[in-house]
């Protein structure tokens, strides 16, 4: 398991830079099974560097498909595949484990295509909008899978949202679900990101 700052979502890449000593003995581990994969939950509370952080227990299985090792430590991208609830947490030493439940991957229905359409179109919108506020990790016209349902999960992930938004969109139980709160998210978080922006320009207009 990797706890991190960030969530990863199915069928998103994940780059890491691993150089703590008790990740690079996880990697060496799990390299060792084929295909090479491990457990990625985002942190609740705490940091991840050197334990003692509280995490939620829905992650996301990280397939590794680049590996590079340098005297620096070791650089991989890992490939977002099942999700999952943990069940127990075991011990942090030599590296974090738990034992896991895989959920269900979700299943498309051609009904919910115009959905997936709106969906696009409103994340895209949003992310044109919030580039001009803050500095976004995807573009506006990064391309999507062919895989409606993979598709979905990747306008989850690129929807301009914080960490919590995007744990409850990985909690979705179907398509429709997922598709849904992502354009109502999106709206919501526009809104959050336009106001903060105004608060800050009328600090900067009043500061002498």
């Amino acid at each position: 398991m990797f706890p991190l700052s960030s969530v990863l979502f199915p069928a998103m890449p994940l780059p890491l830079r691993v150089f703590e000593d008790r990740y690079l003995a996880m990697v060496a581990h799990v390299l060792r099974d084929e295909p090479p994969e491990f457990g990625v939950v985002l942190i609740e509370r705490g940091q991840e560097v050197g334990g003692g952080d509280v995490r939620f227990d829905i992650g996301t299985v990280a397939q590794i498909s680049e590996l590079d090792v340098s005297e620096n430590g070791v650089t991989l991208v890992g490939l977002g595949s099942r999700r999952f609830v943990v069940e127990t947490w075991g011990d942090d030493d030599p590296f974090p484990e738990a034992d896991v439940r895989i959920l269900d991957e979700l299943t498309w229905d051609e009904s919910r295509r115009e959905l997936l359409d709106e969906t696009e179109r409103v994340v895209r919108a949003g992310m044109a909008v919030a580039s001009e506020y803050v500095e976004l990790a995807w573009s506006p016209a990064i391309e999507l899978a062919e895989s409606p349902v993979d598709a979905a999960w990747q306008l989850a992930a690129i929807a301009p949202l914080g960490p919590l938004d995007q744990i409850t969109l990985l909690r979705s139980q179907t398509v429709d679900e997922l598709l849904s709160t992502t354009i109502a998210l999106t709206g919501t978080s526009l809104d959050s990101i336009r106001f903060s922006w105004t608060d800050l320009q009328d600090d900067e207009e009043d500061s002498p």
